[in-house]
């Protein structure tokens, strides 16, 4: 309820991501007036819009396809090591890693380049790791309607590095598995077995 009535009073009184990042410095010790600080409330507001970027993205409109090229396409496709950056939505602290994609196509198939698009969508907006995951795996199923699809995501948490447990050197691992990844093994053994190979 607090929330709402936080929301009602800020869109009232029209606050910028700039008077935020002000009211922010302020209560954290710093003077916002120092010079080196002048341009940071600009700065940050540029920032985070970039990174939010992905609510304003139509993810429908990713998935141009194509059925020239996709006859006797029924071998998997993957795409590896998807570099991407996004902020967990329980402290807005960054995480990053790579996703690796694939999928069995059914009569048509979609640009390479789409799927970086699509996991830089979904990672422009406030996340967990898992829904990331699973995110993706559900677009690519919906719009792309393959035989299956598989996604694997490797990251570091520095919400976790940084704070609380303050511990380095290790990541998290997710999957989503649609169609027939899930549902053969042999299928799962292959993607996981690419999705992990060392180059």
């Amino acid at each position: 309820m607090w929330g709402c009535q936080i929301m009602a009073r800020i869109s009232d009184m029209k606050i910028t991501l700039e008077d935020l990042t002000i009211i922010l410095l302020k209560l954290i010790g710093e003077d916002p007036t120092r010079t080196g600080l002048l341009d940071t409330p600009a700065r940050v507001a540029s920032a985070w819009k970039e990174w939010t970027s992905g609510y304003n993205t139509d993810v429908e409109q990713i998935f141009k396809t194509f059925e020239d090229g996709a006859k006797d396409v029924d071998e998997m496709v993957v795409v590896r090591d998807i570099p991407f950056y996004t902020h967990c939505e329980h402290h807005m602290a960054p995480f990053f890693g790579k996703a690796t994609v694939a999928y069995i196509p059914d009569g048509r198939i979609l640009g390479l380049s789409k799927f970086n698009r699509l996991v830089d969508t979904y990672a422009r907006r406030l996340q967990v790791q898992e829904r990331l995951t699973t995110q993706i795996a559900e677009a690519i199923m919906q719009y792309l309607v393959p035989v299956g699809c598989g996604v694997v995501i490797t990251a570091r948490h520095l919400c976790m590095e940084s704070r609380g447990i303050r511990q380095q050197g290790h990541s998290t691992v997710t999957s989503a598995l649609r169609g027939v990844f899930k549902d053969e093994p042999e299928v799962r053994q292959e993607f996981m077995h690419l999705a992990h190979a060392q180059r």
